[in-house]
């Protein structure tokens, strides 16, 4: 929900993400964008999508790849699946 009526308190929500321990996944998401930034790649309308999750365990040393925002957010960790012809 938008402020409208105060301003956006950044140093709170700033705190609260560290508590709850989302800093570091977000400053190696962070690194993934400004690498394909420093390598002229034009990202526009993709996300940089990390090999292994970061959520489990993965980082940017194990490889990323630029995937269209639907396909990225829909796969939620979960490796591919076989699709099985009936």
């Amino acid at each position: 929900m938008p402020y409208t009526k105060s301003p956006r308190p950044y140093k709170k929500e700033y705190k609260k993400q560290k508590e709850r321990g989302e800093h570091p996944d977000r400053m190696e998401r962070q690194r993934a964008r400004r690498a394909y930034d420093k390598k002229g790649i034009n990202r526009r309308g993709k996300d940089v999508s990390h090999n292994k999750a970061l959520a489990k365990g993965g980082s940017n040393k194990d490889g990323t790849k630029l995937e269209s925002p639907s396909k990225n957010r829909a796969r939620n960790g979960q490796k591919d699946k076989k699709k099985v012809k009936k």
